[in-house]
């Protein structure tokens, strides 16, 4: 297992493999590395890095109000600087996307260029609630039969999913203990977000912008209700040189083995290449 000790001495996860375009993909405010496995398989030219924050997945856990943008922005490049790479592109999932942006605009010369996966300046107040409903709070159901059944029904957006993509997801966002099931991340984490001062839905068009100049691309669900459509067509328009997919029957988030996802994801890389 590979880890870095981040400069307050928190162990961070990561994984490297392959070599050429450095490409470092970042998760899901709750999620962790393993969310690029259905990925991975079509990256096979790229040195693919993928980290878990801390507090999530193999990572360490922290004192809550470390777990911010901006520690894990720093935590992120410290990753870099511990495996000597100077420029990546960054696939950015939900927070991964909004880490991303905020690195674009504060240390740009770090980037080759940014995909974000359902996520942009405006998060819509549906998937905020959704987030604040579920953040930090262990599962109800005991089994891994049980989180099979009640993820297909708990995400939202999804439709036309094999019954064993759900039960992988099971088994990525869970553990099992005596107890039942638990979440694999810092309840703390709930805290940490939660219990931040200031507006949760800040104005990040800066951020976005801070883009300008970077290969970009967007990968959107179809049926999301964090990132509108509306929202998706703002974008486009002050980029009009961005890549975009919108992804039938997916909310959020897309798992980005779906064709469409391939597709600009595999086009986005040859941007940079």
């Amino acid at each position: 297992m590979s880890t870095f000790t981040a400069a307050d001495g928190v162990p961070i996860y990561y994984t490297d493999d392959g070599a050429g375009l450095p490409v470092l993909c970042l998760a899901g405010l709750t999620r962790n590395s393993t969310d690029f496995d259905y990925i991975a398989p079509h990256l096979g030219d790229v040195r693919m890095i993928r980290m878990d924050y801390r507090g999530r997945g193999k990572s360490g856990w922290s004192a809550p109000e470390t777990y911010t943008l901006m520690q894990e922005g720093a935590d992120v490049l410290a990753l870099l600087d511990h495996l000597g790479i100077e420029k990546a592109a960054i696939l950015g999932t939900s927070r991964g996307g909004i880490i991303a942006m905020g690195l674009a605009a504060t240390v740009k010369e770090r980037l080759f260029g940014v995909c974000l996966n359902d996520i942009g300046p405006e998060i819509a107040a549906p998937g905020l609630d959704a987030i604040k409903n579920y953040l930090g709070r262990r599962p109800t159901f005991r089994t891994m039969e049980e989180a099979t059944v009640e993820r297909a029904k708990l995400m939202a957006g999804f439709e036309n999913v094999p019954v064993e993509r759900w039960r992988a997801e099971a088994e990525k966002h869970y553990v099992e203990t005596d107890e039942g099931l638990d979440i694999n991340y810092d309840p703390g984490l709930r805290e940490g977000v939660l219990g931040q001062s200031g507006n949760l839905n800040p104005d990040l068009w800066p951020f976005f912008d801070a883009l300008e100049g970077l290969p970009t691309a967007l990968i959107r669900g179809a049926n999301s209700d964090l990132l509108t459509a509306e929202t998706a067509a703002k974008m486009a328009d002050r980029r009009p040189d961005m890549l975009v997919a919108e992804i039938p029957d997916r909310g959020h988030v897309p798992f980005l083995d779906e064709p469409e996802s391939v597709l600009v994801i595999r086009a986005w890389i040859e941007e940079m290449q």
